[in-house]
């Protein structure tokens, strides 16, 4: 047993009923060991923290839009007070101008989606393919069977079956 083996606090299939069982596209392929499918699962946490950043990405990319909207609005009030020197340098400087040298927010997007975020996506999906018949979560699909609540009969506890069938 490797010293990373995920399994020893898994029931075996013989103790586990046949119809509370994670679905075959959950369930680590033959031959394919602890370290590996530890490994992959943290190449797919590692993608999913990244795409909370994507997330966030979006986010900054429609508050400045916000944010450029209340900007001209704001310069709008300005003028109709009477402050127009001071609008219109703001209207200049500000209004229109680029976020980051040469790009606006959705030429940002663009560009991380494009390089980054895609790369990240091609090869974790490749190392899934690769290494576990292209199964997802494999890892956290064991670590629901360990941490999963079982009756004195060995049946699931209500709220802890295999899957939603």
């Amino acid at each position: 047993m490797d010293a990373h083996d995920l399994r020893h606090l898994e029931p075996t299939r013989a103790e586990r009923p046949a119809m509370d069982r994670p679905r075959p596209e959950h369930q680590r392929p033959d031959g394919v060991g602890d370290s590996t499918v530890a490994a992959v699962g943290k190449l797919t946490e590692a993608l999913e923290t990244v795409e909370r950043a994507r997330g966030h990405l979006y986010e900054f990319h429609q508050l400045i839009g916000s944010g450029a909207a209340a900007l001209c609005e704001a310069v709008a009030a300005l003028k109709e007070c009477g402050h127009d020197e001071l609008a219109d340098s703001i209207e200049r400087d500000l209004v229109g101008r680029n976020v980051i040298s040469g790009r606006w927010t959705f030429q940002v997007i663009e560009e991380f989606d494009d390089g980054y975020w895609a790369s990240f996506r091609d090869h974790e999906h490749r190392a899934r393919e690769l290494l576990l018949q292209g199964r997802r979560h494999v890892f956290e699909a064991e670590m629901k069977e360990r941490e999963r609540s079982i009756d004195e009969h060995g049946l699931p506890r209500p709220g802890h079956e295999a899957t939603p069938d």
